[in-house]
This record gives C-alpha cells, structure tokens and sequence, in this order.
C-alpha cells in the first residue's frame, strides 16, 4: 500500500474517467436490477443462475459458486436458502466429501433461466449495448481485459 507521501494523486482526465465509471456501473446495475423485479428476481439471483445453468451438470459446488460469484460462503449460503424456497435452486450432498455441498438448478430454476434471459438481454443492449458504437465496444473490451484480468487474479472474498 502506498503511503501518504508517495500517493499518486488522479489526474483531472483520470478522475474524470473514474467518477464516469463508478457512475455507469452503479446505474447500469440498477437498471438491470429494476428490469429484473418482475420476475422476482436480483442481480445475484440472475447471475448465480446463469453461472449453475452453464455448469456441467447444472450443478457447481458450493465453494466454487461463491468464488465465481465473488460472494461471501456465508452470503452465498443465505442467497441460495432464498432461492431453494423460490424453487430455482437445491443443495445436495457431495458423495466424495461428506462436509461439501453442491448448489444445482431445479427444473423451476431452468424455465425460469428460459422465460427472464431474453428480457435480460434486451435489458443489457437497451441499458449498454445500444449507446455504443462498435469501435466503441472493441476499444471497451481492449481497454477493460486488462483490469478484468488483474482482478481476476485476485482471491474471492472468503
């Protein structure tokens, strides 16, 4: 970490850039959380399903749905109680290691995927997609993989 004398102060463009992120992802998220609630559903909730509707199996346990999802066990563990009693999601035992636990998407859970993802994906090109320009989009993606990658890189939280 760097000391008081040594920090490295923004500059007005980098400022800029910053305060215009933190404002895009906050709204952009918001956005896509309200066109989510008609189907009872958040943003965690929407990724959690997407993440156990590409697993192999339909099925992720439940460690590595927390480090995907870079959510807490603890948080994910209340997330998933949540979504069992909407019926999208259950939790089985694991056979080789009797104190893990798999999160595997019910039938509820998978027409549900099938029903809220084409909203969901009109919602991300009405909310992002649309307002740019694909220079934009392809400038976007070489500009972000960087600090994707880095973050990446980076432990969930536990």
């Amino acid at each position: 970490m760097e000391t008081e004398t040594a920090t490295r102060w923004l500059s007005e463009t980098e400022q800029c850039v910053w305060r215009t992120h933190l404002d895009v992802s906050r709204l952009l998220m918001h956005e896509l959380e309200k066109d989510l609630q008609p189907f009872g559903l958040t943003n965690n909730d929407y990724e959690i399903l997407v993440n156990l509707s590409e697993a192999e199996g339909q099925r992720l346990r439940m460690s590595d749905l927390a480090e995907a999802t870079r959510q807490s066990k603890s948080r994910l563990s209340h997330q998933i109680t949540r979504m069992e009693k909407a019926g999208h999601v259950r939790r089985e035992h694991c056979e080789s290691d009797r104190r893990g636990l798999f999160a595997v998407l019910t039938e509820t859970g998978a027409r549900t995927m099938e029903e809220v993802a084409p909203h969901h994906v009109a919602s991300v090109r009405r909310h992002f997609m649309d307002h740019l320009s694909p220079e934009a989009l392809a400038e976007l993606s070489r500009a972000l993989t960087p600090v994707a990658e880095h973050l990446r890189g980076r432990p969930a939280r536990s």
